[in-house]
């Protein structure tokens, strides 16, 4: 390669050479008389000729083009003005400086770019209306699921502190219950047991007071028998028994008849014993009846309640999770919104707007051309 190269650069050096002799032997006969000497004499006056038909063409060519190309750009500045188009502004600026035939070319592309442009812009607008519709309508939906989810949940937590002060109400009401009805049943013993022994020794009492009634009836009786039997004493005896001997009260009585009234008492308070007895122990059954049934109801009360607590959570728990999602669904609309916004919504002007200044812009670019094209065949 190496050896290549420098076969070449010998080769070119030696082209380079001939061409520089070349040159210079060329000069040699260009600066002799034959051409030198006749070029003096005859070249000058050709180039002055040439130079003065060059200049006349020139200016017949500019005083067509001038009045025209001003005419053109007067006409494109008036439309720029009353549409208010920046494009055909700078069309008129160009057109008063540019060559005539840059200028035809340059309106047709103008037009060729707009038409391009218009399709583009159709495509892109019916693009941005699908995607601004179903973006709406996805915000929309999600907006009003989110509205709803947090109604739910607020129903829900207000719920579930109710069923929550509800349970430790009930809580409280068992154990009140349980320790009234431990209460009454510890009292219920009690007193049953001094019924019991009350009824014990009123029974025993008059079993005694009987036993006892029974020695005195038979000590009265034979008491009876054997003062009914003396004789009446003479007038200066000793006091004695006159009468049967019925006992030493003062009132007369017995001791019997004192026993009597004994016996009548714990017989009293054996039968007032029992029906208090009897009364305390439905009472009592009716209490704890009315209790264990206040305790079943609230009882299954409280486990329906925790039941439907436990519900609660777990859809708090799901309502929450939804909630997170859609709120992240939402904001994920929000954001792509925010990212059409730039070139579907804040474009300046509207669709319909720019439509109107496109079609202006045609319109007048078509115009210009028809302008160019008459200029033409006039020229011709």
């Amino acid at each position: 390669m190496c050896a290549q190269k420098t076969a070449d650069f010998n080769s070119r050096q030696k082209l380079r050479q001939e061409e520089l002799d070349a040159i210079k032997k060329a000069i040699e006969i260009i600066g002799g008389g034959a051409v030198s000497g006749a070029g003096d004499k005859h070249l000058p006056s050709l180039i002055q000729i040439r130079s003065k038909r060059g200049s006349a063409l020139l200016q017949v060519r500019n005083d067509q083009k001038s009045p025209i190309q001003a005419k053109l750009a007067a006409f494109l500045a008036e439309r720029a003005r009353e549409s208010g188009s920046t494009l055909l502004a700078q069309v008129s600026q160009q057109v008063a400086s540019d060559p005539f035939g840059k200028v035809k070319k340059m309106i047709k592309d103008l037009i060729s770019k707009l038409v391009q442009e218009a399709t583009e812009e159709a495509e892109h607008k019916g693009w941005c209306d699908t995607e601004l519709t179903t973006n709406k309508q996805t915000r929309d939906k999600k907006t009003e699921e989110t509205n709803i989810l947090k109604s739910d949940i607020d129903d829900l937590e207000a719920t579930i502190a109710q069923l929550t002060q509800d349970i430790a109400d009930l809580t409280s009401a068992l154990e009140e219950l349980a320790a009234a009805m431990a209460d009454a049943t510890a009292e219920r013993g009690t007193s049953k047991a001094k019924n019991m022994a009350t009824i014990s020794d009123a029974k025993a009492a008059q079993t005694a007071v009987e036993a006892a009634m029974a020695v005195m009836k038979d000590f009265y009786a034979k008491a009876a028998e054997a003062t009914a039997l003396v004789q009446a004493p003479a007038d200066d005896a000793p006091e004695t028994f006159e009468k049967p001997y019925t006992g030493l009260l003062p009132e007369g009585g017995s001791v019997v008849d004192f026993l009597e009234v004994i016996l009548s008492d714990f017989s009293r308070l054996e039968s007032e014993t029992v029906a208090e007895e009897g009364a305390e122990s439905e009472e009592f059954k009716a209490f704890m009846f009315e209790s264990e049934k206040d305790q079943a109801l609230k009882q299954n009360e409280k486990g329906h309640k925790e039941e439907t607590k436990t519900n609660k959570e777990s859809a708090l728990h799901s309502a929450n999770e939804e909630l997170v999602l859609t709120m992240q669904a939402l904001n994920k609309a929000n954001t792509y919104y925010e990212k059409l916004k730039p070139t579907c919504v804040d474009s300046g002007i509207t669709y319909e707007e720019r439509v109107k200044r496109r079609e202006a812009e045609m319109q007048s670019l078509q115009e210009a051309l028809k302008i160019l094209a008459g200029t033409e065949v006039d020229v011709a």
